[in-house]
């Protein structure tokens, strides 16, 4: 992430249309005749090629179209993809219009963050693998998020049949990795599972160009991740307590429909996050929390009853970026650092915008990137923000903007909310820890002390994981979290899961669940992530 991909890319593609071009001057053959490329991508990177190739090439060697726009548009502009050697388009409009882009035939076809194809049964997936193209590349930071059947699946677009069919794949190498990593495996498993490995690496490694920043960037400046704890509010923490001890858990235990577990997993985490996630009209509590906080002239928007807005705020200030809304200065500085703030969801980010930033810390300059910015719109506020030092920060979704952007005039981020796969987070730090990058990255997580956020992690951090992976340490998992482990997660700190529920009937449906949750890391990239002896305190407590 952040290594070159795409100027590689474009490199290469480039070479290889004028090697054609010279050659077709030459003999005139069929097998050299000009075709074009085309790039496939989330619409958030569209733009991004665009600009790369303007940026780097001439015309006369790719001269890209930016296929993009609503249907009448598109109509127009398949009339001068002949005028084009490249064609940039996203996978929804490839897939929206497959009957066009499958009856050319290209000669490179390159799938950026190629991952989203890691599942051969959706739509885009179908429809990607009915182009046709003489030379096929996919470029991804994170090839394996979940599990090694998703492997299949790129190289099913890659070399179609190279790895079999998927039930083949399945028994021959998916079933005895996977069982190998079972905790209660017996030795012959784990045995089959280290050779079903080793064959699948003697298979598919030629195929795979993996740089590592630690090989390839020796003079990149460093990445620091820190873990900064925060309280829950009160208020929080009530919301938090009586959700815990309420019959929902027991509930959702005896129910067959996997979602509530996960609504209930999500409601704890809005809750970690900002009261106001919750508390909608809907809530049995709303009337008796809003007139309790009237009462005391106070409501929801109220920065303290959120722990998150005060620590964010607290951050910023330490990275001299704006003051508080007290300081009457009305001089104009320059922030030494310039931030990037993740969030999951856009309320959240709306919350911080206009609680935190618009109420008590106007002096912040901001843009903002989630899905509400049309995507033939966001390069132009990502080359705004690179390009003005005046603009403090960059409020984000980790959706739009945690993959393929270049926001190295940013030295900060900072992650308000968490996502279930490390993977994500990872992909989202490194929009600023990249190629460009001169200044030391610093990276904070804000996590809430003693909830579920800060179990998760304590449990990801120290879950015996598979020693040897696919293509990397990526592909682990949560499948070796026992039941009792994740009934944990709705209890607060010193509260067993009893305690907090009641009953242990949600114990009904917890393995169906870890099935489905997101994958871990190896302990390895924890280590380098996080600070180890922050995790040690909180496990003694």
């Amino acid at each position: 992430m952040g290594l070159g991909k795409t100027l590689q890319s474009i490199c290469i593609v480039a070479g290889d249309h004028y090697n054609r071009s010279l050659e077709y001057q030459k003999s005139g053959g069929v097998h050299c005749a000009p075709l074009p490329s085309l790039v496939v991508c989330p619409p958030t990177l569209t733009g991004h090629w665009v600009y790369e190739v303007d940026k780097f090439l001439s015309p006369e060697y790719l001269n890209p179209l930016h296929y993009a726009g609503p249907p009448m548009e598109r109509e127009k502009l398949r009339a001068r993809v002949s005028e084009h050697n490249l064609v940039v388009a996203s996978y929804d409009i490839v897939r929206k219009d497959i009957d066009f882009f499958s009856s050319i035939q290209w000669n490179y076809c390159i799938l950026d963050e190629g991952h989203v194809i890691k599942n051969g049964k959706t739509k885009s997936s179908k429809a990607i693998k009915q182009l046709t193209a003489a030379h096929r590349l996919i470029l991804s930071g994170t090839p394996i998020q979940n599990n090694v059947l998703e492997l299949w699946s790129l190289f099913d677009f890659l070399m179609p049949g190279f790895l079999g069919t998927e039930r083949q794949f399945t028994a021959k190498y998916s079933r005895p990795i996977l069982a190998s990593r079972d905790p209660k495996s017996s030795p012959s498993e784990q045995e089959a599972g280290v050779l079903a490995m080793e064959a699948l690496h003697k298979q598919v490694l030629p195929f795979v160009l993996r740089r590592m920043k630690e090989d390839v960037l020796k003079d990149l400046p460093p990445k620091i991740t820190q873990d900064y704890y925060c309280d829950l509010s009160p208020l929080q923490e009530r919301l938090y307590e009586d959700f815990s001890k309420s019959r929902s858990l027991t509930e959702i235990g005896n129910t067959q429909v996997n979602t509530h577990i996960f609504q209930a997993l999500r409601y704890l985490q809005n809750v970690c996050n900002h009261p106001k996630l919750v508390l909608t009209p809907s809530h049995p509590e709303y009337m008796t929390i809003l007139s309790e906080l009237r009462a005391k002239s106070s409501n929801l928007s109220e920065i303290e009853h959120g722990c998150k807005l005060p620590a964010l705020r607290q951050l910023l200030l330490d990275c001299g970026i704006g003051h508080a809304a007290s300081d009457t200065s009305t001089d104009l500085v320059v922030s030494p650092h310039r931030a990037l703030i993740f969030c999951q969801i856009k309320a959240m980010l709306d919350i911080v915008e206009n609680d935190l930033l618009k109420t008590h810390m106007p002096s912040v300059s901001y843009l903002r990137l989630d899905g509400s910015i049309p995507p033939g719109s966001r390069h132009s506020v990502v080359a705004r923000f690179n390009s003005d030092p005046s603009i403090d920060v960059l409020l984000l979704t980790t959706q739009v903007g945690g993959l393929g952007l270049n926001l190295t005039g940013a030295d900060t981020v900072i992650f308000v909310e968490h996502d279930w796969s490390p993977m994500r987070d990872l992909q989202a730090m490194d929009r600023a820890h990249r190629l460009g990058q001169k200044r030391v990255v610093n990276v904070y997580r804000l996590i809430t002390r003693g909830t579920l956020e800060e179990k998760i992690m304590g449990l990801q951090k120290f879950k015996l994981l598979t020693a040897n992976t696919v293509i990397s340490g990526e592909n682990a998992s949560l499948e070796t979290m026992a039941t009792d482990k994740l009934l944990d997660l709705f209890a607060l700190e010193g509260k067993s899961p009893q305690q907090a529920t009641g009953s242990s009937g949600a114990n009904l449906t917890m393995k169906a669940v870890l099935d489905n949750l997101p994958e871990l890391w190896e302990e390895r990239c924890y280590e380098e992530e996080y600070d180890l002896t922050n995790f040690v305190k909180t496990l003694r407590q």
